[in-house]
Formats: structure tokens, sequence, C-alpha cells
């Protein structure tokens, strides 16, 4: 599949494939937030735009456009034709201008989302779907704040929007419902085997077992095995996502593990 960035003011945006590991994640204690496996899939699960220029925004709580008012950070080094954002909707919008024109394979959209993971106190990223396989204008990626006086800051090169294409009816194809639980005996002894492990190992915990303090936590799902010892053959702890290329890619940014 094509995913192609057609640069709309002389350079592309920055875009990266999104990295595994997250600062906040690292904060914890020993790191123990690597360990759920959701959720460092889904950082990686599609490209980052990065921020072009750093700045600071605050919003008085107003719906005009004159409502939020931006600062500049000092940046000799930044690019003359860096767009800072701007307040296009008001009411508290923030909108960041994608310098790209998307186009992706026909039946495909693309998710249009904040940085997976990455929290951001008083300003929240809002989501959009595009269906990019045939539309020809660009997009914008917005965020909202979430209270009246906030002040956030946007490093520069600090990961602004997350994207990945997502097939067109899949979600109207899906049949939900919900099913008990005795009526399929094999999910069931599995589901139970898991609960008993996982019980055992609490109590392990709780109890100062020497074998499980050692072992600190479990790694069945992290590992891919279920209760009875199968490894499941697709099971994947990492994703490898191919950064953008062609001429106009510019320099690579080097992949951040840490933010």
């Amino acid at each position: 599949m094509r995913l192609v960035c057609y640069p709309l003011s002389g350079r592309p945006p920055k875009i990266r494939p999104a990295p595994q590991r997250r600062a906040w994640m690292d904060a914890t204690p020993e790191g123990f937030a690597n360990r759920c496996l959701p959720l460092t899939i889904a950082n990686q699960h599609g490209w980052e735009i990065l921020n072009p220029r750093g700045f600071e925004a605050r919003w008085d709580g107003g719906a005009a456009q004159t409502a939020i008012t931006l600062r500049e950070l000092p940046e000799a080094t930044a690019a003359p034709d860096a767009l800072l954002p701007v307040s296009h909707f008001g009411s508290g919008v923030l909108t960041f201008r994608v310098t790209g024109l998307f186009r992706i394979e026909p039946s495909y959209d693309l998710y249009v989302t904040g940085p997976i993971n990455r929290p951001k106190d008083g300003i929240v990223a809002l989501t959009g779907l595009v269906e990019t396989d045939w539309t020809p204008a660009s997009f914008t990626m917005n965020w909202l704040f979430t209270r009246p006086g906030a002040t956030v800051r946007f490093e520069r090169d600090e990961p602004i929007c997350h994207l990945f294409p997502l097939q067109r009816g899949m979600l109207e194809a899906v049949e939900p419902e919900f099913r008990e639980l005795d009526d399929d005996p094999e999910v069931k002894a599995a589901h139970e085997a898991w609960t008993a492990s996982r019980a055992g190992f609490l109590t392990g915990l709780q109890q100062g077992d020497a074998e499980t303090l050692k072992r600190k936590w479990e790694r069945v799902y992290f590992r891919g095995i279920t209760p009875d010892g199968t490894r499941h053959p697709e099971h994947r702890t990492k994703l490898g996502l191919r950064p953008f290329a062609g001429p106009a890619a510019g320099e690579p940014k080097p992949e951040d593990q840490t933010t």
C-alpha cells in the first residue's frame, strides 16, 4: 500500500514512524508502564507529524478568534517558512496547518488524531477521519483548550499529530454481539485458567513469595502465550513502520525513543 504526501509549501512536514517509548512511561518506577504491550503497540501504530516551530499559546476562555494568543519561542535555527498554528475556528480551538496533501489507495481513509498516549495539560487533540483516496483538499490538525486561562507550550519537533490508514467500511462490516461464556467451553476454560494464574501471581506478590518477587510481572500476554503454553503465531511485541521516503523527504529525523 502507498501513502503519499505531496509538500504544499516548498518543504514537507516533518513525519516519522511513531516511536515505542514515552517519557512518562520511562519515568514510572522501574519503567513498569513499558511492560504494558497494548500501550507500546498503540504508541507505534502510525506516523507522527512534528511541530515545526516552538511556541506558547494561551486561551482566555472566549469564543472569538482573538481569545487565543501565541508567543513564539526563540529558535534561531528554525526554518524561516515554518508555520505557527492559528486560531481559525475560535472557541478555544488551536489549528495546526499541515503542509502536505496526503493521498492513499482506493477505499482507505486516513485516521488523524493526536499523538497516542501523550497527555498534555490544558489542551486535548481532536480526531478526524479523512477520505484521502480522492479529496484534493489538505487537512488541519486541531487541538481544543480544556480550561480558560491555560497556557500550553509546544516544543519544536514535538509530535502534534498521529495518523494511520483505515479501510473504509471495515467497522460497518463488524457484527457485534453478546454471548454467554458457558456457550463456548474452550474460551471459558482458557479464561478460567488465566484468572487462576493471575490470582496466584497477585497473591504471591502480596505474601512476598521470593519466586514471584523475582519474576516481578507476568509475561504471558507479552510473550503471546495462552494458558496452555501455546504461542500465538501472529503475536507482535513491536512494529516496523517505514519512514516517508522520496526526493522531498529532506534530512531524516532520528527516532526519539524518549518522547
